[in-house]
């Protein structure tokens, strides 16, 4: 059972550059995809995760990064 992972690399709060390392190492399996979501109210003024069905959020990348790790399906 895979880890649905979606960012946005439009999002002002999230640095692809480091944020998908984060995630990679997080949820090794997951196949994360990068893409604009249209979640873009709530994306103006916060970091965003899409991960397997909830949209988490935090005041940074790394809170954000913190939040969905809860949500991470284990094998």
């Amino acid at each position: 059972m895979a880890n649905d992972i979606r960012v946005c690399d439009k999002c002002k709060h999230m640095k692809m550059k480091t944020a998908l390392p984060k995630l990679q190492k997080l949820a090794p399996e997951a196949d994360i995809k990068v893409g604009c979501k249209s979640y873009c109210g709530p994306c103006s003024r916060f970091a965003f995760i899409y991960i397997n069905g909830r949209y988490i959020t935090g005041a940074t990348e790394d809170e954000a990064i913190e939040k969905a790790s809860k949500y991470i399906k284990k094998k």
